[in-house]
């Protein structure tokens, strides 16, 4: 099927739900070449990626990973896509520990970097987080320590077939935008970084369509993540609709910042910054974090307003609470056997 569908995507034709699903499933039993699997990648991309494309996608991942269910009253996943090029630090990564500072449960779900400088799993093993917890562990670790880490290729071994192929094109693809749509924990509720800000409704109505409660789908002006420099576009589902509208960190007492103010650099440096954010360092750093952890903290259901999320945060990094999750999930993932 996987050579039928190039065809079709050649010549700019969609594919079905069904035809998409065919496909996605030949490619995670592990039925497909390097060579037809970026093709298929490649013809996707270029094309553009519809709705059922995604949701056909999102759905084969979800029935091939490892799943955990934690019991949680408000479980979040901040997640981005990647693939933004900005080399910002890890703006999501540090939004998590704010959030689970501020009492929510945090879901976290991430790999090494495939077209960045340091993915999630990057930083978090240089602040000295073991990574490699298996399901049943991080399932425990998100009840006792409020937040736990998903290490997609422990979670989705059936990646392991599209590896070779994402490494090898280097650029982004459908997979950067399924990482967060396929989280193993099931969280409803979620911030989701993309790349490309074409996408924003139509991922935001694929996760209607997977079943997710209340979900911001952001932009920052390029960004995959919500921004200090300027207006975000976001697609926010909430109540099976979704609205479109920006936001201005101005709005919300925020000075607007260049980019420059917010770059990272290797797993090192990042994890430096998020300490420092995470220990209360005021800038451009820490605003970003709040802005995005404001967004993780409304979306859970706890606070019924970004600006009261955006609150939350603070509360969460002055309070040393923050930074206190980061201790205990080191601490946690490293005394598991």
């Amino acid at each position: 099927m996987i050579q039928e569908a190039i065809a079709k995507l050649v010549e700019k034709q969609d594919l079905t739900q069904k035809e998409a699903e065919v496909v996605m499933n030949e490619i995670m039993e592990g039925k497909a070449t390097d060579a037809q699997i970026a093709g298929f990648l490649i013809a996707l991309r270029l094309k553009g990626e519809t709705i059922d494309e995604i949701t056909a996608c999102a759905k084969v991942m979800r029935q091939k990973a490892s799943t955990i269910k934690p019991k949680a009253e408000f479980l979040v996943d901040t997640c981005g896509t990647g693939g933004d090029a900005s080399n910002t630090f890890n703006v999501s990564t540090a939004a998590a520990f704010v959030a689970a500072g501020a009492d929510i449960s945090v879901a976290k779900h991430g790999n090494k970097s495939v077209s960045s400088k340091c993915g999630s799993a990057d930083v978090l093993a240089a602040l000295g987080v073991n990574i490699e917890l298996q399901a049943k562990q991080v399932e425990k670790c998100i009840e006792e320590v409020g937040i736990g880490f998903m290490f997609a290729p422990l979670f989705h071994p059936a990646m392991k077939h599209v590896m070779p192929a994402r490494k090898e094109t280097g650029v982004r693809t459908i997979f950067n935008v399924l990482g967060p749509l396929t989280n193993p924990a099931g969280a409803e509720s979620q911030v989701i970084g993309i790349f490309d800000p074409t996408l924003l409704t139509d991922i935001a109505n694929t996760m209607k369509n997977l079943g997710s409660k209340h979900v911001m789908v952001v932009n920052g002006d390029g960004l995959d993540e919500i921004t200090i420099a300027g207006k975000t576009k976001v697609a926010e589902l909430k109540n099976g609709k979704v609205k479109v509208y920006d936001i201005n960190p101005e709005d919300y007492g925020f000075e607007i910042s260049p980019l420059n103010s917010i770059v990272g650099g290797d797993a090192k440096e990042n994890a430096k910054i998020i300490e420092g954010v995470l220990k209360g360092e005021k800038g451009p750093k820490q605003d970003i974090v709040l802005l995005n952890a404001g967004a993780a903290i409304y979306t859970s259901g706890k606070v019924n307003s970004f600006k009261e999320g955006i609150e939350a945060a603070k509360q969460s990094i002055d309070s040393g609470n923050a930074f206190k999750k980061l201790e205990a999930l080191k601490k946690f993932t490293n005394s598991t056997n």
